[in-house]
This record gives structure tokens, sequence and C-alpha cells, in this order.
């Protein structure tokens, strides 16, 4: 796999990229030959500036952020081929105790930020008529889990847009695919973990899955490499879970 370069000379929006899943795709896009707009409202997504990555520091759900990383993407590298829409938060409250700020919080970000990346991808994509859209959905797009609503409906959501905004990239040759995850080292339940510790969190639950453990990030990148690569060409609308077999776990 180390000889591969399949998006070689390829331009992408990464969200969510300064940590985690979002920092192992950047990294692996950049190794096989891409050029990225690391996107992040985090502003540590700065040190990964250099030759071949570009940060830009936004909220992807405000206005105007979207449009920005596609102008960035164009200013700098001249055009726009890929869109990984990683960016996501949870937070851990039953509905009861849930405010509308934190269910709006939720939505805004794992769902509207994707939205408003993909249609702004879009109209840089579709005048080539070429270009791939990956988003990145989760297990619980499928399956329910008491006290992360907003998060399940928000991925849950963003699978059946995934299915839908592939029917009408498809007739300009873009391609709209998610991988569905399951649980991965990230810090993504640093704020709801009890300890702050919100990988060893995940790595606990991670053992109830049927492979026994959570994944690495690389593990996700990997997949969401492959739906963003001409190797997919094949793939339209379709939700790859990479999820160590927790839906199957739990469909059963």
């Amino acid at each position: 796999m180390q000889g591969i370069n399949e998006v070689e000379g390829k331009v992408a929006i990464v969200t969510g990229a300064a940590s985690g899943i979002g920092r192992a795709i950047s990294d692996l896009l950049v190794a096989r030959g891409a050029r990225v707009v690391a996107e992040d409202i985090d502003p540590s997504v700065e040190a990964l500036a250099g030759p071949n990555v570009v940060p830009l520091v936004a909220d992807i759900s405000a206005d105007g952020s979207a449009e920005k990383a596609v102008a960035l993407a164009i200013e700098r590298f001249s055009r726009l081929d890929l869109l990984v829409n990683n960016a996501g938060i949870i937070i851990n409250k039953l509905v009861v105790d849930m405010s509308r700020a934190d269910w709006e919080r939720i939505i805004n970000v794992n769902l509207t930020g994707a939205f408003l990346h993909s249609r702004e991808a879009m109209k840089a994509m579709i005048p080539q008529r070429s270009g791939a859209i990956v988003n990145v959905a989760s297990y619980a797009s499928y399956f329910a889990f008491p006290t992360i609503a907003a998060y399940t409906a928000s991925k849950g959501a963003l699978a059946q847009f995934t299915r839908t905004l592939a029917l009408e990239a498809i007739e300009h040759g873009i391609r709209v695919n998610a991988v569905g995850s399951g649980d991965v080292l990230t810090n993504i339940l640093n704020t709801v973990a009890a300890d702050g510790n919100g990988i060893a969190a995940l790595a606990a639950h991670g053992t109830s899955a049927p492979i026994g453990r959570a994944a690495d990030p690389k593990e996700i990148a990997e997949v969401v490499l492959f739906l963003a690569s001409a190797r997919a060409s094949f793939m339209v609308g379709s939700v790859v879970m990479a999820d160590g077999g927790m839906s199957v776990k739990v469909g059963s």
C-alpha cells in the first residue's frame, strides 16, 4: 500500500482536521500525493501548515466558513477534488436534561456543517464534472444509545443526507459516500468523560465490539481514502461500516 498514490495531485478539504480522525485523514491524503485545506475550530490546526497543507481556523457551521474553505483551496491549489466532512462533536445528556442550545450545536456541527461544505464544494466540482465527497458517519447512524440523542440523530441524518446528495451529485460525475465508524481512539469524549479521559472511555467501550478493541484513527482514514479515490469508482451513496463488527453485534 505504501507505493499507491491514488489521490496524487488531488486537492481536498478536510474538516475537523486538527486531531483524531481528521488529522489522520489529512496526513494520509498528503502522504498519498494530495494537497489539503485542513479546517478546524481549534487554532492548533495551524501547526499542520506546510507545502501541501493550508490550515483554516473556522467554525464549520458558521455562515461563510464553507465558502472560505473552498475559496482557499482554489486560491492556493487552483481546484477542488475532494471533500471530507469529518468534524463532529457529542454531548452526553438525557433528552429531558438537554437544552435547545445543546441540541442545535450538535446538529449544526455534525449535520449542517456537512450540508454547507457539500453545497459549496459541489459548486466548485460541477464545472469540472468530477469530485468525491466522503462523510464520516457512525454506527450510531443506525442504532440508538441513551444520553446521546442529538448525536445519533445527527449521524442518522448524515447517512440519509449522504444517500440523497449522492443521487443529485452523480449526474455531474461527483460521487458521495460515507464511512460508518465505530469507537475510535480520539478526544471527542474528553468533555463528557467523568475524568476527562475520553480516549480511555472509548478504548474500554471498544472492547465490546466483536473485534475486541477500538480503532486507531488511521484505520478509519484508510477507508475514507478508498472512498475518495477512483478505486471506489462504482460506489455511490454507500455507507461503509468500519466499526469492528459493532453494528453486526447490535443488530443481532
